[in-house]
């Protein structure tokens, strides 16, 4: 009886002690499952893809107006009429302002007269000269009172032309009584008042008349650009966009093209000037106003491109995260020829198609396990 209580004893030890191995061997399965799970880095993806980059290079520029025209009156006499509101469009040839006409008109009037005066002696000299040969072919009169009389005819000739010109002259001045806007453009605050009595010789405007369509920007860039630059202008006219200075990047004022590269570099701030002209159809850019520019240089067509925020520098260059087909991320370093806020230009070490990581990239280390969140498409 002793003996079978005795195995029995035995019996439940090795049975307690199988029941305890099993838990914990369960229990480091659910361990190791644990954190096996938790190793696992969720991280967000993209895909290499292919596109068309352009390149830019940025600067600051200055809107100027494709011209300012001072309007001045270039004959003396009262300002009767002043035929422009302020900040009125206007076209070339339009009125703007009248002079009193009438002194200017009684000056065209006299010079008229007197030519026709003139004119009638001209012709009677002309008529004596005729006489004058025929009389001297005969003998009836001398040689030299036919060559007097030539010289009559001469300088009467010389007095018509002088007339003429005198006519000319009078019409100039009388013309100039009408001041007329020689660009289109607008007019801006009025500085002279009908009544006035205004002079050639006056320093101030009466108003002055602003091309803002096209208009024009100048800008500088580093003269580390040159080369790029001139060879971008040996294909055409760059595009060149205007952009706010407060705002987004993507929001663009105005395109326009490069109609001018300075011919020197300003040695004292190390940059070239360019000049740009813009439709400004809008009338978004103001002359004396302040932008952001930037100039399209060239177009890398056909390249593997990934977001941004993929790429991470590192003391060897710059790399990125690839994933395997077992979600396993891999570190690899690339070569960055180019990049913009939004893309950087992969020339080796990536192919398009692969999928790398755009976030998450600070946690992970070569070979780590990870969970794509959501996939998102690489821009283009």
């Amino acid at each position: 009886m002793k003996r079978f209580f005795i195995v029995l004893a035995i019996v439940v030890v090795a049975v307690i002690g199988l029941v305890t191995w099993r838990s914990h061997q369960k229990a480091s399965r659910d361990a190791a499952k644990t954190a096996e799970k938790e190793s696992v880095i969720p991280v967000l993806t993209a895909r290499a893809s292919v596109a068309d980059v352009p390149e830019y290079v940025d600067g600051i520029g200055t809107v100027q107006p494709l011209a300012t025209i001072n309007i001045h009156p270039m004959v003396d006499g009262p300002l009767v009429a002043v035929r422009f509101h302020e900040g009125q469009d206007v076209k070339a040839g339009d009125v703007l302002a009248q002079i009193d006409p009438r002194t200017y008109q009684a000056t065209y009037d006299q010079a008229v007269a007197k030519k026709a005066q003139d004119e009638a002696n001209l012709h009677n000299a002309q008529l004596d000269l005729v006489r004058y040969e025929k009389l001297a072919k005969t003998q009836y009169t001398t040689a030299q009172q036919a060559d007097t009389q030539r010289s009559t005819v001469a300088q009467d000739e010389a007095l018509v032309r002088q007339d003429q010109a005198q006519i000319d002259s009078a019409r100039t001045n009388l013309g100039y009584t009408t001041i007329v806007s020689p660009v289109a453009g607008r007019t801006g605050i009025r500085q002279v008042d009908q009544g006035n009595i205004v002079h050639s010789a006056d320093t101030t405007p009466i108003t002055v008349v602003t091309t803002l369509r096209p208009i024009d920007v100048v800008f500088t860039l580093p003269q580390q650009t040159l080369a790029a630059v001139t060879a971008a202008m040996a294909h055409g006219a760059p595009v060149v966009e205007a952009l706010p200075q407060n705002g987004d990047s993507n929001d663009i004022i105005d395109r326009g093209i490069v109609r001018v590269l300075d011919n020197e570099v300003d040695q004292t701030t190390g940059t070239i000037k360019l000049k740009a002209e813009f439709p400004n159809t809008n009338l978004k850019l103001w002359p004396g106003a302040f932008v952001n520019v930037r100039l399209q240089l060239q177009v890398d067509r056909g390249v593997t491109v990934v977001p941004i925020s993929a790429v991470q520098r590192g003391p060897d260059g710059g790399f990125v995260y690839v994933l395997d087909n077992t979600d396993h991320a891999h570190r690899r370093l690339v070569q960055i020829p180019h990049q913009d806020e939004n893309v950087a230009v992969i020339a080796s070490g990536l192919k398009a198609g692969e999928t790398v990581v755009t976030d998450g990239a600070s946690r992970l280390t070569d070979g780590a396990h990870v969970q794509r969140i959501s996939p998102q498409a690489a821009p283009g």
